[in-house]
């Protein structure tokens, strides 16, 4: 048996805001653990639904992914791909370096 959920607070939010690196202002924070709540609600709800003797599908209408040949058809551009760069180096992107 599972632990019962004790809900989203907004002491949540804020962490999971922090770790998201978004900026939530102090006002907002309740709001949005209610908003989260009614969505683990609604998920909650989900787990309720009999779905035994139902078959997984990936669409609502029987169809078969069109495939294409797996060839490359525009290769050998590197300059023109390249041109709106910033910056390139040995025909790749350079970009600022995100962990010291």
């Amino acid at each position: 048996m599972s632990e019962p959920n004790t809900g989203v607070t907004p002491e949540t939010v804020r962490k999971i805001a922090r770790l998201s690196r978004l900026h939530v202002e102090d006002e907002r924070l309740s709001p949005l653990a209610d908003e989260l709540n009614g969505i683990l609600g609604w998920i909650e709800q989900l787990g309720e639904v009999d779905v035994e003797g139902v078959a997984p599908m990936t669409s609502a209408v029987d169809m078969e992914a069109p495939l294409r040949a797996d060839a490359i058809t525009d290769g050998g551009q590197r300059e023109k791909v390249l041109a709106n760069a910033p910056k390139s180096d040995s025909g790749f992107y350079v970009v600022p370096r995100s962990v010291e």
